[in-house]
C-alpha cells in the first residue's frame, strides 16, 4: 500500500492548524488551552516590541495581555518553567512526563565545561536551605563572585548552583519580576499529586513522541525529536518501530514540488477531512514563534528562507536585528522591522520587505496597517510611525 500523499497547500494548512494559526485570533481567551495545544511556549528576554512568549500567545488570541501569563505561573501554578530546546513554560499537568528531562539535563550539566566550577553538594544545600527559610530568591539575593580569568561561560558560583538545581528539578521558578527569575523549592511549587506520580521512562518517551507528532500533524523523525528536545534520536526511532499501529508513513510535498517521506498519526486522514482553509487574516509573527522556530521545516513547507539575526554582527546581517515574518493565510508574504518605543508611546516601522514573487495590492497593505494598529494597542502605545 502506497503512503498517503499530503499536498503542499494542505500540509501548510495542517501545520498552521495544529499550531493555532489557522483561525482568526479572536473570541474568548482560553490561555491555558493555547499553551496545552502548543505543548510549551518559549521564553525570551529580548523586548523589541513585546517579549517572544507574550507575542506568541497574543498571535493566537488578541485578547491576551502580558500580565496574564505571569498569573498562570505565579498564582494559578497551572504552568511551570523548564528547558525544552530553550527556556519555556509548560502546562503543569505534563510534569509526570517531564521527569526524564530533569535527569537528562542534570547528566548533561555534570559533563559541561561551563559548569566545571559548580559548587559542591554541601554548598548547594546551603543555598537550598536559605531558600527554604527565606522563601523565593533571585540571583540578586546572593553575592558570590567569579574567581580567576573570566571566560565566555563564566558565572558566579551561586548562579551556577541555582541553575544546576533548577535544571535538575530541585528548584523551580516561583515567579518573575521584570523578567528576573525567583527560585523556590520544587516541593513548594510542584503539586504533590504530580510530583509523586512515577511514570516509567518508556511511557514518558511514548507520551513525548506521540504528543509531538500530534502537535505537528506530520513530520520527520528528527522533527519529533526536536519538538520537546526531551528524547534522543535513537529513542524516537525505537518508538516509531514499536508503535506502528498508531503511526503511518506519509509523503509530504515541499514548496518546490518535491515529495519527502515522513510519518503521521494513524488518524491523519480523518484530520485532513475535517481541515478547513486557513484564515486570510494577516499576522506579524514573532521570530521565536513555534511555526518559525524550525527553519528547515519552514523553508521546506513555505519556501520562506528566514534566520534570526540579533546575534549576527550588524555588518553581516541580511535583514536586521529583529525582523518579524508576515503571514497571510497559508503563505508568508513579507518581513517587517518594528520597534516599540514605550517611552515616547510609538510603534516604529523601520523597514519593510515584500517577499519576492508576492504581489502587494492595496488590499494587502490595508491588512498590514490593520495589524500594526492591533500591535500598537497590544503594547499600549498611541501611534504607529513609519520611517520615511
Amino acid at each position: 500500500m502506497s503512503p498517503l500523499r499530503i499536498q503542499n497547500k494542505i500540509a501548510r494548512q495542517l501545520w498552521l492548524d495544529t499550531q493555532g494559526l489557522s483561525v482568526s485570533p479572536t473570541g474568548s481567551l482560553d490561555l491555558l488551552g493555547i499553551i496545552k495545544k502548543l505543548g510549551f511556549v518559549q521564553l525570551d528576554s529580548i523586548q523589541v516590541v513585546s517579549r517572544a512568549h507574550h507575542h506568541i500567545l497574543w498571535s493566537r488570541n488578541q485578547n491576551y495581555r502580558e500580565l496574564m501569563l505571569d498569573n498562570l505561573l505565579a498564582n494559578d501554578r497551572s504552568v511551570f518553567e523548564h528547558f525544552t530546546h530553550d527556556a519555556s513554560v509548560i502546562p503543569i499537568e505534563f510534569l509526570p512526563f517531564w521527569k526524564r528531562q530533569f535527569r537528562r539535563k542534570k547528566e548533561k550539566l555534570d559533563q559541561a565545561q561551563w559548569f566545571k566550577d559548580l559548587p559542591d553538594q554541601r554548598e548547594r544545600e546551603i543555598i537550598k536551605n536559605r531558600i527554604g527559610r527565606d522563601g523565593p530568591l533571585s540571583t540578586h539575593a546572593f553575592d558570590t563572585k567569579i574567581t580567576g580569568p573570566k571566560k565566555m561561560w563564566s558565572r558566579p558560583p551561586h548562579k551556577l548552583a541555582l541553575d544546576y538545581m533548577w535544571y535538575a528539578g530541585e528548584l523551580a521558578t516561583s515567579h518573575r519580576i521584570n523578567f528576573n527569575k525567583y527560585y523556590d523549592l520544587a516541593d513548594r511549587i510542584f503539586p504533590e499529586s504530580l510530583r509523586e506520580l512515577n511514570v516509567p521512562d518508556q511511557d514518558q518517551i511514548d507520551w513525548l513522541c506521540y504528543a509531538a507528532l500530534d502537535r505537528m500533524g506530520f513530520g520527520l523523525p528528527s522533527e519529533i525529536q526536536q519538538y520537546w528536545d526531551a528524547v534522543s534520536p535513537k529513542e524516537v526511532n525505537e518508538w516509531l518501530t514499536s508503535t506502528r499501529a498508531r503511526v503511518q508513513e506519509v509523503e509530504i510535498e515541499t514548496s518546490e514540488g518535491q515529495w519527502i517521506n515522513g510519518v503521521a498519526l494513524a488518524n491523519i486522514e480523518d484530520r485532513l477531512v475535517s481541515l478547513t482553509p486557513a484564515t486570510s487574516r494577516l499576522r506579524i509573527l514573532n521570530p521565536f514563534d513555534p511555526v518559525i522556530r524550525d527553519r528547515k521545516r519552514l523553508k521546506r513547507l513555505f519556501g520562506f528562507d528566514y534566520r534570526v539575526e540579533m546575534f549576527v554582527p550588524a555588518a553581516k546581517r541580511i535583514w536586521g536585528y529583529y525582523v518579524y515574518p508576515i503571514l497571510e493565510g497559508h503563505q508568508f508574504v513579507g518581513r517587517i522591522e518594528i520597534k516599540g518605543d514605550r517611552k515616547n508611546s510609538v510603534l516604529k516601522v523601520t523597514n519593510f520587505w515584500p517577499e519576492n514573487g508576492k504581489a502587494w495590492p492595496e488590499s494587502r497593505y490595508r491588512k498590514l496597517f490593520s495589524e500594526l494598529e492591533r500591535v500598537r494597542k497590544f503594547i499600549g502605545v498611541n501611534r504607529v510611525e513609519w520611517n520615511d
